[in-house]
């Protein structure tokens, strides 16, 4: 008896001295453990009469359920102060001036776009969007590119089976805006957004890349009209001393078809390294919408006519910026990007 007192006594004054919590569990199991010293007494028990077997169980249950209760009591204690101190450690004087954090700037091919975006809202376009995982029917088809045709070996394509693919180029979307027209116009869209070709990426070259096509479908539509809007789109773009020039191409859903170049910026159209001697930079293609387009898409070509032209989102970039490798564009370096960042 008089050592399970001592036993608890001891274990009673250890647990309200403990400073921590680590502390006291290292008493529980110091006291309660199978090893402890209410253990080693329980032990001689064996050897004690009947009635002395009764009283000193009970004594020693006491002496149990106190050194128990004492020891979750001091942890709710430590626990509800370590709290408290954290709480204080963490505090947050919401009266000191705030720190100035960095902010991000518009990404160079999302700034190019947005201009073209307000420049071509401001003559009266709206700008349409699609899928970038097309069918075949829209992204050739209609396009006037049908199966075998030998122009499909210029888009090599991202197939994900025989019928879907990633889109070539954003004229699908032209060719959902004109069947839902039902062959009503007038039309006059951009379609902005991304491409993809399986192409090797190099310095001018990546497998997906951002297009920007325009569509105009109306009466009496001329190549006049294509000019003239090209034409403003580049002094607007690149500044008023550019010029255009249309030289004739072929695309399967134009005809005719035009590529587009603009006098070069660095030597003023006398030639230069950039522009090969040239004078000049091909910046897009163009044309006169085929009349076959218009008819798979429900439009009447001899009412109807319409030019359309796709830019390359990058290509205006470099070509504004600066910028003679493409993969600066993607690879997410902050000195790059850091430079194009719009004050105000």
């Amino acid at each position: 008896m008089d050592d399970l007192r001592k036993i608890r006594e001891e274990a009673l004054e250890k647990i309200n001295e403990a400073a921590d919590l680590k502390e006291l569990n290292a008493l529980r199991v110091a006291f309660l453990g199978k090893k402890g010293p209410l253990q080693k007494a329980m032990k001689a028990m064996k050897d004690m009469a009947p009635e002395e077997r009764k009283s000193f169980g009970q004594v020693s249950n006491k002496a149990k359920q106190e050194i128990a209760k004492a020891i979750e009591t001091m942890k709710e204690n430590l626990e509800e102060a370590e709290m408290n101190a954290r709480i204080k450690r963490e505090d947050i004087d919401v009266t000191l001036p705030a720190r100035k954090l960095p902010t991000g700037s518009l990404h160079p091919i999302t700034m190019v776009k947005e201009d073209i975006e307000e420049l071509f809202l401001g003559m009266g376009y709206t700008v349409a969007e699609g899928p970038e995982v097309e069918t075949d029917h829209y992204n050739f088809e209609l396009m006037n590119l049908p199966k075998g045709h030998p122009a499909r070996d210029m888009q090599d394509t991202f197939y994900i089976d025989e019928n879907t693919l990633m889109r070539t180029h954003t004229s699908p979307v032209q060719a959902h805006v004109l069947l839902e027209a039902k062959g009503k116009g007038p039309i006059k869209i951009i379609c902005p957004g991304k491409t993809y070709r399986r192409d090797d990426d190099d310095a001018t070259h990546s497998h997906q890349f951002a297009q920007c096509e325009g569509l105009v479908v109306d009466k009496n539509v001329t190549m006049g009209d294509l000019k003239g809007t090209l034409e403003f789109f580049a002094k607007r773009t690149f500044g008023e001393k550019r010029e255009i020039r249309l030289r004739p191409s072929y695309f399967p859903f134009t005809e005719p078809s035009v590529e587009v170049d603009i006098s070069c910026g660095n030597c003023g159209g006398k030639g230069c390294a950039m522009c090969k001697g040239t004078g000049w930079i091909e910046i897009l293609g163009a044309g006169m919408v085929n009349p076959h387009v218009l008819e798979m898409c429900g439009f009447d070509p001899k009412e109807y006519q319409g030019f359309a032209f796709g830019i390359g989102l990058e290509r205006v970039a470099m070509l504004k910026y600066g910028i003679d490798n493409i993969r600066d564009f993607y690879n997410d370096d902050l000195r790059f990007l850091n430079q194009f960042a719009r004050k105000g």
